[in-house]
């Protein structure tokens, strides 16, 4: 007798839906079980082979801790909002809510033939206003808290108003954008807009000006990985380094509880060490430096303060604000130039790739415990976002500032008995000190450990700076200049936002004519004839309404993709409330995730986000536990070929790119394109299937796929 392994399956499977043997419900009798699978983003691709591989493995696990008497949640959804939706949009008109259903439908049809144990009832979509209305509360949220350093937890930003009308800022221990101070009655002085302001420098959600990858082409900010070269991957349009006002999270805020939770959960110890360099907390000292011939002064950081008297030198970030400030008028046109090659090169180009670049500002700093003058240089290597984007180098002890240093013919003064500096600087941490005297202060003799510990304390007692904890972690830009992403629930009265309150959440996508910027430059939303908030009647109304009295509009920007990803295992706990993100005692029943699995690409980005999410939700009391994943598991990757495609790099954006084979590509400038497995066999693109398939380079660059 044959087995027909199909019709048995689909015999079963139907069996299954009409029983909902995988429904599960909150049972106080049962122990539970939490199994989450990494939702997939709904490509027109379908599944590819990396998503079983994660979701057998926890679809073993989880019928493994039902047999044994687990009341286990295995749910599944769609992390449905991105841009190459949006892109196929923008090419063929279709809205991108059509493309994304018919691609979740594809993906449904391809998991529920694998025959997974997932409660469907469950099933969420990022897309959906029912779920990302808790999106956009979460984030008005994080617009009304502040984080308290002493409370160690954020609190209500009306606690810190009230504290400033009281006493200002003094007393105050609290995550800011800069440290400001202000007296009470200066407070209490202020119009509501100069306190909105204020305001704006404390909260968890917050608009900040930051340096983003700028695509005019595609008219939004990228992030790093959708950047190559210079060119976004997606049409191969020139990125440039620009400052713009962003809604960033304060996600820095959480940094040492971020480092600490990592003791408390079942990682993997290299995922947690990825986070831990990620996260990069270092202890140091803030020093001033006092520019030549000027009233000038600017701060470093430094976790270093022993090697002060080697300091030959002084770097600029090139995004600082001191380099305009400080490039004299000779080295204006060089400056000039090489601010123009850096603006082309994202921070991941800058970390990654070691070429030795920069250029001279022209003024000379002050070291303050020896009074040399020392040259200011503007360099890449240094960035704005870490420290205070200036640096004081110390080439002999340093292999950045060693390099540098060699290449541009700068001294390097050793520090370290018996340290050869003949072919690199000497980073140990250890040995005895010299050349570190001024006649006044002395570090000669002293062990490099004794020497900091020294510097340090001389640096306070004299005023010369303050000790200090500094993190690598950035605050995280959260606007896209996208159509298809969560709304922001936000209008602007006098330039400064306001939350829609939160009784007419969601705030939903408005149609729109087309899916590019205005002719004006404007996001996508510009285009909505119907986008302005009507105070007074509390409705979202017609855009030529708007008076700046009662009628105002409304944000522009869409949320990241990252947004929707950011609490979805909370929501997976209670899906159809409508009351609440989730029920308090749904969320004490399953408490947490206990085994998340997923690949390790998403260790510095979804881990780091979903972890300060929940974090803030924990602090008011809306998820129990402050770790949203308890064990994680990697499933490693597939072995196997990528295939690439190479794309004739061309500034000529109004003709279809050109892309050739391998075995043409020395003959170009090209760039390098990651493609799916099966368009392209034995180094050569199938034509055919390059041109009919939604898993290509780009729909739009097809017909002019021939140069092979």
């Amino acid at each position: 007798m044959e087995y027909n392994f199909r019709e048995i399956e689909k015999k079963w499977q139907k069996k299954w839906v009409e029983q909902k043997t995988y429904k599960v419900t909150e049972d106080n009798s049962r122990k539970k079980f939490y199994v989450l699978n990494m939702f997939p983003y709904p490509s027109g691709a379908g599944l590819h082979v990396g998503h079983p591989l994660g979701y057998i493995a926890s679809d073993i696990y989880a019928r493994y801790k039902r047999q044994q008497g687990f009341n286990v949640l295995n749910p599944m959804g769609y992390d449905a909002y991105g841009l190459p939706a949006e892109q196929y949009a923008i090419q063929t008109g279709q809205h991108p809510a059509i493309t994304t259903v018919n691609n979740i439908n594809r993906y449904r049809e391809q998991l529920d033939k694998i025959g997974f144990c997932f409660d469907w009832d469950r099933e969420v979509r990022t897309c959906d206003p029912e779920y990302y209305k808790w999106t956009q509360w979460a984030f008005q949220l994080m617009f009304e808290s502040y984080y308290c350093n002493k409370a160690k937890r954020a609190l209500p930003i009306s606690q810190l108003a009230d504290h400033f009308a009281k006493n200002g800022t003094e007393g105050l221990d609290v995550a800011q954008t800069e440290e400001l101070s202000f007296t009470a009655d200066e407070w209490n002085a202020w119009d509501e807009k100069r306190q909105q302001q204020v305001l704006m420098n404390y909260r968890i959600a917050y608009l900040g000006e930051t340096m983003v990858n700028w695509c005019a082409g595609l008219g939004t900010v990228l992030a790093n990985d959708e950047v190559v070269d210079g060119v976004s991957v997606r049409g191969g349009y020139p990125v440039v380094q620009q400052k713009m006002r962003q809604w960033c999270l304060r996600v820095s805020a959480y940094a040492q509880r971020l480092l600490d939770g990592l003791d408390t959960i079942e990682w993997t110890e290299s995922l947690k060490e990825t986070q831990r360099n990620w996260i990069g907390r270092s202890e140091g000292t803030e020093m001033q430096f006092r520019v030549a011939d000027s009233d000038m002064e600017f701060t470093i950081f430094t976790t270093r303060a022993d090697t002060i008297f080697g300091v030959t030198f002084m770097v600029l970030a090139p995004e600082s604000e001191l380099v305009a400030q400080l490039t004299t008028p000779e080295q204006k046109a060089e400056v000039d130039e090489y601010l123009a090659y850096v603006k082309k090169r994202t921070e991941r180009d800058r970390q990654m790739d070691h070429k030795v670049t920069g250029v001279f500002s022209g003024s000379y700093a002050i070291n303050p415990l020896t009074n040399e003058r020392i040259p200011i240089w503007i360099a890449e290597y240094v960035l704005a976002g870490y420290g205070t984007g200036a640096i004081m180098a110390v080439p002999a002890h340093d292999s950045r500032d060693y390099t540098f240093a060699r290449h541009f013919n700068l001294p390097i003064i050793p520090l370290i008995e018996g340290a050869d500096i003949s072919e690199e600087s000497f980073d140990a941490k250890e040995g005895i000190v010299m050349n570190s005297s001024n006649g006044d202060f002395s570090l000669n003799g002293l062990t490099v450990k004794e020497a900091i510990e020294a510097t340090k304390k001389y640096v306070v007692e004299h005023h010369l700076g303050r000790v200090k904890v500094n993190y690598r972690l950035r605050d995280a830009i959260f606007s896209r200049q996208r159509y298809w992403g969560e709304p922001f629930p936000v209008y602007y009265k006098d330039g400064m936002p306001y939350m829609i309150p939160t009784d007419k959440l969601p705030v939903e996508l408005p149609e729109i004519d087309k899916y590019q910027p205005t002719e004006t430059g404007e996001p996508p939303l510009g285009r909505a004839l119907k986008w302005a908030w009507d105070t007074e009647k509390q409705e979202i109304v017609e855009k030529t309404l708007i008076d700046q009295v009662k009628v105002f509009p409304i944000e522009l920007n869409t949320m990241p993709g990252f947004a929707g990803s950011s609490a979805y295992y909370l929501r997976y706990m209670d899906p159809h409330n409508n009351e609440a993100l989730v029920d308090k005692a749904v969320d004490e029943y399953w408490q947490n995730v206990d085994l998340y699995v997923g690949g390790t690409e998403h260790a510095t980005g979804h881990l780091i986000y979903s972890r300060f999410w929940n974090k803030f939700l924990h602090d008011y009391g809306y998820s129990c536990k402050e770790e949203p994943f308890q064990k994680l598991v990697n499933q490693g990757m597939i072995q196997g070929r990528s295939n690439f495609v190479y794309r004739v790099n061309s500034d000529d954006h109004s003709q279809h790119p050109v892309f050739v084979s391998y075995g043409l590509k020395d003959q170009y400038a090209t760039t390098e394109i990651h493609v799916d497995v099966n368009i392209v066999s034995a180094d050569v693109l199938d034509l055919e299937t390059a041109s009919t398939s939604a898993a290509g380079p780009s729909r739009r660059c097809r017909s002019r796929c021939s140069t092979w």
